[in-house]
C-alpha cells in the first residue's frame, strides 16, 4: 500500500484516539479510554509502516500536524470550541510549515 495512504489513515487513527479521550473526559465513560488505546496503538502501527518509505521528519510533521489542525477542526465543530482569527492563524501556520517541509524535501 502507497506509504501516503498508510500516513493518512494513521493521522485519522489519530484524530479518532483524541477525540475519544475528549469523549471520555466529557462523559466519564471509560469505554472511550479504550478506544483512545486502540486508535493510537493503529496510529502508530500505521506511522511505523509509512516511515519505512517517508523521511522521518517528513513523516512525522505530516502526521502531528495535520493531525493536530483536524482535531482543532474537529474542537470547533465537534466540541463547540472557540473559533477565534488567532486559533485559525497558527492553524494556518502548522500547514504552511508542514508543505514547506515536504517542498524543500529531495525525496
Amino acid at each position: 500500500m502507497n506509504a501516503w495512504i498508510v500516513l493518512g489513515v494513521a493521522i485519522v487513527c489519530e484524530i479518532c484516539a483524541t477525540s475519544s479521550l475528549k469523549y471520555s473526559a466529557i462523559s466519564g465513560n471509560k469505554l472511550f479510554i479504550a478506544l483512545f488505546a486502540l486508535f493510537m496503538s493503529v496510529s502508530f502501527a500505521l506511522l511505523y509502516q509509512a516511515i519505512k518509505s517517508i523521511d522521518l521528519s517528513i513523516a512525522y510533521a505530516v502526521w502531528s500536524g495535520v493531525g493536530l489542525v483536524l482535531v482543532g477542526v474537529v474542537g470547533f465543530v465537534v466540541f463547540r470550541e472557540e473559533v477565534s482569527a488567532i486559533k485559525v492563524l497558527c492553524m494556518a501556520l502548522i500547514v504552511i510549515g508542514v508543505v514547506g517541509l515536504k517542498l524543500l524535501s529531495k525525496a
